[in-house]
């Protein structure tokens, strides 16, 4: 449970960071990704999470 709360913690930093730091940026990246078709959103996330499936699968071989 404790590696869980790591990674939400984890995420929650970034994504903390990324409003932080470049809020504007935030902003062009949502007007980008209204413009995307559903599909292709959805796309992105299925690859957003393989690969985020895969990080974690090698963060465990290493670790």
């Amino acid at each position: 449970m404790s590696d869980v709360l790591l990674g939400i913690g984890m995420v929650l930093v970034i994504e903390g960071l990324v409003y932080a730091l470049a809020p504007s940026l935030v902003e062009r990246l949502l007007e980008t990704l209204r413009a995307m078709p559903v599909e292709t959103r959805r796309a992105v996330g299925l690859g957003a999470i393989f690969f985020g499936l895969i990080f974690l699968w090698a963060a465990q071989r290493v670790g």
